[in-house]
């Protein structure tokens, strides 16, 4: 009795291993391919901070949406609001010196269960940063003549940055979803314009609306 018992443990946990290891891994494409193909836009506010001071920025990215999981795209962002460079940083003397932030690049996003009402997403941006300096005044007061001289001088510097990030996501409507998320941007070789790596990497919150084919 106890050898048949045994036996009968051994045929069953056999069997359950090597069902195991039958089978197939999951992947993105399964055997059946892309079934669905979609797409969507994404506009985004982030409040985030550079040098040490709050930092607004406006981000639009979209792209092709595989299998309802999958968003393959590209993406750009920038700073909207007054960003103050220290005196002694400053390219040239102005009265309201900013500077200006900016990224664009590959924007990949996975999303868990996007047909739940509530569910997560992941996304990370690849590419290039840059800074900028120049003067910002109101509009009513710039010279333009001057404007075109003081142009040459904004000194732009490029560097490679990365932004991973996750989102809490809602459908709304089929077509519509809000996103509101963190991520944290990192930058790579940033010298120049009295800005380095350190000052341009931190953590961003974000807002995102999304419309399209999900």
């Amino acid at each position: 009795m106890k050898r048949t018992l045994l036996s009968l443990i051994f045929i069953v946990g056999f069997g359950a291993t090597a069902s195991t290891f039958a089978q197939e891994n999951q992947t993105l494409f399964q055997s059946r391919g892309i079934y669905r193909s979609g797409g969507y836009a994404a506009i985004s506010n982030k409040f985030t901070k550079i040098n040490g001071d709050y930092a607004n920025m406006a981000e639009l990215y979209g792209g092709w949406f595989i299998n309802q999981r999958f968003l393959l795209g590209v993406g750009a962002a920038a700073t909207t609001n007054y960003i103050p460079v220290p005196a002694l940083e400053q390219n040239f003397p102005a009265r309201k010196m900013t500077y200006q932030y900016g990224q664009f690049g590959l924007v990949t996003e996975y999303v868990f269960a996007s047909t739940r009402r509530v569910h997560v997403t992941a996304n990370l941006l690849t590419g290039a940063g840059f800074t900028l300096q120049y003067d910002r005044r109101d509009f009513d007061d710039w010279d333009w003549d001057d404007w075109d001289d003081r142009r040459d001088n904004d000194d732009a510097k490029c560097f490679f940055v990365m932004e991973p990030g996750v989102q809490v996501e809602f459908n709304l409507l089929k077509w519509m979803r809000f996103s509101p998320g963190v991520s944290y941007r990192k930058a790579f070789n940033a010298e120049g314009n009295g800005l380095t790596d350190s000052d341009l990497s931190n953590v961003s919150y974000n807002l995102t609306l999304k419309f399209g084919r999900f």
